[in-house]
């Protein structure tokens, strides 16, 4: 099987050069795996190693072990199939820089209550569902009116977001943001960045503040995977057409299931359990896991 390894740089930061690319030849060799042919997608950014190894999984593990002390990120994948037909993705420290619960929770001075939740949520120690309703509780009294105001004021898209999004639009591809978060924000985010579609939780309010309630169904970890699936069967796509992202412990059965299914910025639950990462770069590396 051919597979390609990418690698990865933020230029602005560390550019990728032409000495690493090459040290990766005699680093594969130990392995008894050579070097087909490489080609630079971009200069000092990205590019890809097509080589011949019918084991992905031990490719991957040897490869994130070259990577582990270098400023850079590699992702292995079937050369075939590249292209993707559907990128999903997660929205709050995903495709957004802040955890929007946690912003509102600043406004009724319970931001480090209820960020230390979200945080073992997001590592997969308390269940989602029941520590969303915890969260939202916290926020009883809320007025209507902070949710437009963390949303000026504290929402700041994530680098290179928009150059996915545009990119996969470009390409054909449906892009989904699916959120455990909330469609105030969801719609928004979407029509920012250029998603065709959002799907997230409905908080809700009553006489102008929130209730501290959360509408039924709460959107969690499985129904993030359902709204994959389920796309996908509408679109008559495979999963493995499909790129996903995310960054916590309720994204992983979407990555999971997705024909590449990227760890951004991760948690470490999440980053042990998916073999793309992206640690130093920011979204738009996605953009090269497609190829040209």
């Amino acid at each position: 099987m051919t597979l390609v390894i990418t690698l990865l740089a933020n230029p602005a930061k560390e550019p990728l050069t032409h000495a690493f690319v090459e040290s990766m030849a005699p680093s594969l060799a130990t392995q008894g795996v050579m070097i087909e042919k490489h080609d630079w997608l971009k200069p000092a950014t990205a590019c890809d190693l097509y080589v011949e190894q019918s084991d992905q999984a031990t490719l991957d593990e040897f490869v994130q072990r070259v990577m582990a002390d270098q400023p850079y990120d590699a992702v292995v994948q079937p050369a075939a199939g590249r292209k993707k037909q559907m990128l999903i993705s997660d929205m709050d420290s995903t495709m957004i820089t802040v955890e929007c619960i946690d912003e509102l929770a600043d406004f009724v001075g319970k931001k480090a209550e209820v960020a230390a939740i979200t945080e073992r949520a997001m590592n997969g120690e308390l269940n989602f569902e029941s520590a969303l309703r915890e969260r939202v509780a916290l926020l009883a009294g809320l007025p209507e009116q902070a949710l437009q105001e963390a949303y000026d004021e504290r929402v700041k898209m994530m680098g290179g977001a928009k150059e996915l999004v545009a990119h996969m639009r470009e390409q054909g591809a449906q892009c989904i943001l699916v959120s455990g978060g909330f469609t105030f924000f969801t719609s928004r985010v979407r029509e920012a960045l250029g998603f065709h579609e959002d799907y997230s939780n409905l908080l809700e309010i009553k006489d102008g503040r929130l209730t501290g309630f959360v509408t039924p169904p709460i959107l969690g970890k499985e129904a993030k995977l359902a709204t994959l699936h389920t796309r996908c069967a509408e679109l008559g796509l495979k999963p493995s057409q499909v790129l996903a992202v995310g960054d916590g412990a309720n994204d992983l059965p979407m990555l999971l299931a997705a024909g590449v299914g990227v760890a951004y910025h991760a948690k470490p639950v999440v980053r042990a359990q998916t073999s793309a990462r992206i640690q130093h770069c920011d979204l738009s590396a996605l953009i090269w896991l497609q190829g040209r």
